[in-house]
Parts: C-alpha cells; sequence; structure tokens
C-alpha cells in the first residue's frame, strides 16, 4: 500500500510540473543539467587594478550574443517596461490597447511590486538594482528573466528608503544604481528586510580583519549617520550614497579606478572584459561576470560605483590579494544547491559552501546560455 501511494504520488506532481509551466524550487539538483562552466582557459584573469584598499581582476573571454535582451534601465527609460505598487488603480495601455491595472485585495506592500514587459525582448532583473518612486525606492530581489507577453508580474523586492511611505505616484523610474555588495547580499542570499536596512545605513557588513589597517573606512557609520540626519531623513539609498557628505568622495574614487581599469584593458585582441573578480584589502570577496562583453558593459558603471562605494565603506589594509587566489576564487563551490525554473524562460541556480555563495541565472531561450553569475564571499 505504500509502494503504490508514493507511485500515484510521484506520479502526480510529475503531471502538476509539466501542465502548470510555474516556477519551482528543489532543494536537490534538477534533471535540467546546468550549462557546463567554462573550463580553465575560456576565462582569463588578468592582473589587477589596484587602487587604496580594492583590486579588480578583468575576466575576459569569448562573447555571446546577448543582443535579444533587454536591460531593466533601458526598458523603464523607453516605457516599455512599468513598474508600480502593488495594487495601483490606473490603465496600462499595451500594445495598442488599454486594459486595467491588475488589481489586489490587500493594496501596496513593502516588499512586492507589480512589473508589466512590454517590449518585444525579454527582460534581464539582476538582484540589486534600484528602482525609484512608489511609496519607498526599492532594489530588485533575485536575478530573473521576464518574457515578451508576461502577465503582470508580481516582482519580490526589498526597501531601501526606511521612513518613507507617500507618494504622489505609484510608478518607478530607473536609478541607474546597484546598490553596493553589503547591501546586495542582504537581498540575494540572506533576503531579510531588516538586514538590508541594516546595511545601508552602516556600510559594509564585513566583519573587521586582524590584519594591518592603513586607515580608518572613510564611510564609517557615524559618516553615514550624519548624512542621513542632514540629507536623507527618510533614509533613501540614493540620497545616503549621493551626498554631498559621501558623493563627491564615491565619484573620485570610482573615476580613478575607472582610469586605471579602461587602461589596463585597453590592448585586448579578439577579447572581451566580460566581467571582474573584487578584492578589498587581501579579501577576494566578489565576482560578477556575464555571457557578453557587450552585457558587462551596460552594467559596468553601476557596477563600478558599487565596489567603491563598498571598498569606502571597508578599511584600507596593507595586504593586497594575488592572482592566484582570485583564479581559486572563481572554483565551482560543491555544496547545497536550490533551483528555480520557469519553462522555456530561465533557470535560477543558487550553491552554497561554507561562506561562498554561487548565483546563477540561465536563459532558456533563444539558446541555452548563463546570462549572469555572481559569487560572493558572504560577511553574515
Amino acid at each position: 500500500m505504500q509502494r503504490s501511494f508514493i507511485g500515484v504520488l510521484v506520479s502526480s506532481l510529475a503531471v502538476i510540473a509539466a501542465l502548470g509551466g510555474l516556477s519551482f524550487i528543489s532543494a536537490a539538483p534538477s534533471s535540467h543539467k546546468a550549462p557546463p562552466p567554462p573550463p580553465e582557459g575560456d576565462w582569463r584573469i588578468l592582473d589587477p587594478v589596484t587602487y587604496e584598499n580594492i583590486s579588480l581582476f578583468p575576466v575576459v573571454g569569448g562573447s555571446q550574443d546577448t543582443s535579444s535582451f533587454l536591460t531593466l534601465e533601458e526598458g523603464l527609460a523607453s516605457g516599455e517596461v512599468l513598474v508600480t505598487e502593488r495594487g495601483a488603480e490606473r490603465l496600462i495601455r499595451d500594445r495598442g490597447q488599454v486594459r486595467p491595472a491588475p488589481q489586489y485585495n490587500t493594496g501596496a506592500s513593502v516588499n512586492q511590486l507589480v512589473l508589466i514587459n512590454r517590449s518585444k525582448r525579454p527582460l534581464l532583473l539582476l538582484a540589486g538594482e534600484l528602482v525609484s518612486g512608489g511609496k519607498q525606492d526599492r532594489i530588485i530581489g533575485k536575478d530573473r528573466i521576464v518574457p515578451v507577453g508576461a502577465e503582470p508580474l508580481p516582482l519580490d523586492v526589498f526597501c531601501v528608503e526606511h521612513g518613507r511611505w507617500t507618494g504622489s505616484s505609484s510608478q518607478f523610474i530607473a536609478s541607474k544604481t546597484i546598490v553596493h555588495p553589503s547591501v546586495r547580499e542582504q537581498a540575494a542570499v540572506e533576503r531579510k528586510q531588516t538586514e538590508v536596512w541594516a546595511a545601508v545605513a552602516e556600510g559594509s557588513t564585513a566583519r573587521v580583519s586582524a590584519a594591518p589597517v592603513a586607515a580608518p573606512p572613510r564611510l564609517s557609520s557615524s559618516a553615514l549617520a550624519d548624512a542621513i540626519s542632514s540629507e536623507a531623513p527618510t533614509q533613501s539609498y540614493a540620497k545616503i550614497y549621493e551626498s554631498r557628505r559621501v558623493g563627491v568622495s564615491v565619484d573620485t574614487f570610482a573615476e580613478e579606478v575607472q582610469r586605471r581599469f579602461a587602461r589596463a584593458t585597453s590592448g585586448l585582441k579578439g577579447e572581451r572584459v566580460v566581467g571582474v573578480i573584487v578584492a578589498y584589502g587581501g579579501e577576494v570577496a566578489w565576482s560578477d561576470i556575464f555571457a557578453s562583453g557587450e552585457l558587462f558593459h551596460q552594467y559596468w558603471s553601476k557596477l563600478l560605483r558599487s565596489y567603491a562605494v563598498e571598498a569606502l565603506a571597508r578599511p584600507t589594509l596593507r595586504e593586497t590579494a594575488s592572482l592566484d587566489a582570485a583564479r581559486e576564487f572563481l572554483r565551482r563551490p560543491n555544496g547545497r544547491e536550490i533551483q528555480e525554473t520557469e519553462a522555456g524562460v530561465y533557470r535560477w541556480r543558487e550553491i552554497t559552501e561554507g561562506h561562498l555563495a554561487l548565483i546563477e541565472l540561465d536563459a532558456l531561450q533563444p539558446k541555452t546560455m548563463t546570462l549572469h553569475r555572481l559569487l560572493l564571499h558572504r560577511t553574515s
């Protein structure tokens, strides 16, 4: 009897998965195999670009065709993508037709917005991208792809503006910002709203290293508190980190790193920069790698500024990371894996091993490719 019941249960689940077409999460590896990681040699890691306490290792390699994908910044700027508060009462013009916006029983929600992709291209979303407006500024909670013609999507987000819940418009605009790694980690990996707020207000969540310190952080918790009290009373991420008290130093820091990075990568022949590995002092802490040089370029200025914010929120250490350490960091973790799949659209996976967390987003159309690979050394 028990064996018969299990057989019926397995068969029923298989039918539901085949017919539902919805996302699912599994604690075990899926039968759909992930694209194999590029063998060593397909990615080449260049010597680090170092400035003060940050080292950026350019990752170069072959570049796939990602022109069929739309970024959130592009979509919001063109009006092809709409992001609104949940339950907003308005009409949305979609492909020449007017239709009611989706209605919900509970109204606006801190951790959920509504997104509509009206473009003719699938939309790529990255965890940590910031949208401004509505009742509070929010960041995207998870990498994913929104297909062409999709129904209005309930979008999981995290608030990065703790003290506001009002707004003259329910619609959001692109902020041209990706939050810095400490905040992005809390959203993408820890998935806790209270920890996101804490990381916004405190700067870096990294533990203080025992290594010799050359200089304390420029963006100390007291400096951030001063910026909040004087220029960002609602604790808006953008206003805090672009305020007069901290914005100039971030911009100056990022500009110098970009000048050095451009010089270090200017002589490439037949290769494209597709990502970076980031180290703070002697600790290799983060990497963002994309399927193409074009896609990397679209996100690069926002990513660079986010890395600069993190660098300024950490102390300057006398140690520097080695090229061997950067190569070792790209090793694929071998640990607990969870997956989420939308049939024919995307596959998202997370692998955790100790303090390492790897998040990969695979596009399943027009061909299977890993659009974005995030690897980080967790600070919490």
